[in-house]
């Protein structure tokens, strides 16, 4: 699934190419991508029709495209949802489920997803923030994050503290890839318990966290596949930086040891066994 990076990156493609423009057609090509949308396929696509966009909005991996009029275009992306933009000439991108068309006969907004695990739905209301997504913890490029609380939250938890930094609900936005980056940067073995951890550790871990997906963020995000790519149809570059995920059996960039997989929460985790070791209440 995108995380923090890939969505802000397709956030700020969308940006570009849709703020003001006014929905002059729609066509929902397979119904399973908006299942979401309680009326059902047609009522989707007349709900859109004559709506104008605002700018885009993200918290986390989740993404809104705000209509002028209050509402909001929630947009769930799963693990292979792209928005792509292209001519209305232009054949669709490959697994094509939604064409958004406007006035200006400029370029259609097309959601394309191979797997449809994400959708497409409107939110009453939601432009602000759709409530939907109310529950979702703030981010940490978000400028409004209270840093403090949210150490002082993962610190009274007991879980390891990779299953902490998955919680959306705790702070949104870290995935299974950049949890591993976070932790690789701090030494720090991925079931350590979040309690066990001093506010010092913590805080440094989130800066970590911040400053992997920032990196990740200036290269258009993390790309293994054609599952995530932006709204042009280009590649993220992060893969060629990653420290621990998805290099297994690959030396580690600090001290030369391999690094390993293990499984976790029905996925992997990727890290050093010298450098992240784990704790000995644990072993």
């Amino acid at each position: 699934m995108p995380e923090l990076p890939e969505v802000e990156t397709v956030r700020l493609g969308l940006v570009e190419a849709v703020v003001g423009r006014r929905i002059a057609d729609v066509h929902v090509l397979h119904p399973r991508p908006v299942r979401r949308h309680l009326g059902g396929a047609d009522d989707f696509a007349a709900t859109l029709i004559g709506r104008t966009f605002a700018t885009p909005r993200r918290r986390g991996k989740y993404l809104w495209l705000p209509f002028a009029d209050g509402d909001a275009l929630m947009a769930h992306l799963g693990m292979s949802g792209q928005f792509r933009l292209d001519q209305p000439d232009r054949p669709n991108p490959p697994h094509c489920r939604v064409q958004i068309g406007f006035d200006d006969d400029g370029d259609e907004l097309r959601f394309a997803d191979q797997r449809m695990f994400g959708g497409l739905w409107v939110s009453p209301g939601g432009a602000e923030l759709p409530a939907e997504i109310a529950h979702i913890g703030l981010d940490l490029l978000d400028p409004a994050l209270d840093l403090d609380a949210v150490i002082a939250d993962i610190r009274r938890r007991h879980s390891g503290i990779k299953r902490v930094l998955l919680n959306q609900n705790v702070v949104s936005g870290i995935g299974n890839i950049y949890a591993d980056e976070a932790l690789w940067r701090a030494r720090l073995h991925y079931d350590t318990p979040a309690d066990r951890l001093s506010r010092a550790a913590v805080g440094e871990l989130l800066a970590h966290a911040r400053e992997v997906m920032t990196e990740a963020l200036e290269v258009g995000g993390t790309s293994f596949d054609q599952l995530y790519v932006n709204v042009n149809g280009s590649s993220g570059y992060f893969s060629r930086s990653l420290d621990a995920y998805g290099r297994a059996d690959l030396p580690c960039a600090r001290c030369g040891r391999a690094i390993v997989r293990e499984a976790f929460m029905n996925r992997s985790s990727y890290r050093c066994p010298s450098c992240q070791r784990r704790p000995r209440e644990l072993n």
